[in-house]
């Protein structure tokens, strides 16, 4: 039996817009990713089932990308009946962990002021609970991992491309080169590396580096055509991806150039990187701040020194 594969188009509450939902209907019939939990994406994702002949209860699981709240929130329409399938990095955030939801204030707390950010009282629990609001309270029933296949859909090979998130899964269909990226890589936003609190006796995981040999690694698949997350197909992959290393490579010369002439917190380069955004969107443009740093310090282009609980950073002499 030929599979069909069906994109769902979702609206979200967020600036990125639709998320894409995508049916196959083999020997399973699977929901790759949901939308978030909110009566207009609830109204259109049954909509959109139903014009193509499905309902809910046609549906036998659901594989996620990764664990955001706008690839997940409805997943507690579909609740018992359906199987959840996914990495095991989903199981705190979709279950709403009380634990973890705490670790993640803790760290977030901890991490941001040894950056410089002055924070608000209560900013940091703020930040995390918003993170929810759109999500659902469910479970991973079944864990794959890199070089499993996805049940019913044997063809489909799972690879681990963390990043954007740690969770994050990506689905390579080896008889059509179709890929299933989520939101690995999208042509309308440069997908944005999160900051995330390690799990209990790790480290924090250097998002940007995780990212970068994520994309790297696509440059070498035998990949036709992207389905992604959100915005349109992508077929031209190659060129997209130098293009988002280009684009990384300009922001961390500048943060470089900005650290050549004088010592810095992360704060204050996430200030002076994004004058207007950084207030509104403080998370984001931080994980973007960090992840650059990382880079650069992996490189050995840069230094960082702790003074009185507060890490500054420095351009290392004799470093082009």
């Amino acid at each position: 039996m030929k599979e069909e594969m069906i994109q769902l188009s979702i609206p979200t509450p967020f600036a990125v817009g639709d998320v894409h939902a995508y049916v196959l209907k083999g020997d399973a019939v699977t929901l790759v990713d949901s939308g978030p939990m909110t009566q207009e994406a609830q109204h259109a994702f049954v909509t959109q089932l139903k014009e193509h002949h499905l309902s809910i209860d046609d549906i036998d699981q659901v594989v996620l990308t990764h664990h955001h709240a706008d690839h997940v929130g409805l997943l507690d329409l579909m609740k018992p009946h359906v199987r959840v399938i996914g990495h095991e990095l989903n199981e705190p955030y979709i279950s709403q962990d009380a634990a973890f939801k705490q670790r993640q204030i803790h760290f977030m707390n901890d991490f941001f002021q040894q950056l410089g950010v002055p924070l608000r009282q209560g900013e940091c629990e703020r930040m995390v609970r918003q993170s929810y609001t759109y999500s659902c309270t469910a479970h991973v029933d079944d864990v794959i991992k890199e070089g499993d296949r996805l049940k019913g859909h044997e063809h489909f090979q799972v690879l681990e491309t963390p990043g954007h998130a740690q969770s994050h899964l990506s689905f390579l269909d080896e008889t059509t080169g179709n890929f299933i990226g989520g939101d690995l890589l999208l042509t309308t936003i440069s997908s944005n590396p999160l900051m995330e609190a390690p799990m209990k006796g790790t480290e924090r995981q250097k998002s940007l580096l995780q990212y970068k040999a994520s994309l790297e690694r696509l440059l070498h698949l035998p990949i036709q055509a992207i389905y992604p997350g959100h915005g349109q197909l992508i077929t031209s992959h190659h060129e997209l991806i130098e293009e988002r290393f280009k684009k990384q490579e300009k922001r961390a010369n500048t943060m470089y150039q900005l650290l050549q002439r004088k010592e810095m917190t992360a704060f204050h380069l996430c200030r002076t990187l994004f004058p207007g955004l950084y207030e509104e969107a403080l998370f984001l443009t931080m994980s973007e701040t960090v992840g650059q740093l990382d880079v650069l310090l992996a490189a050995g282009h840069i230094e960082e020194v702790q003074k009185d609980g507060t890490l500054y950073y420095r351009a290392n002499e004799g470093v082009k």
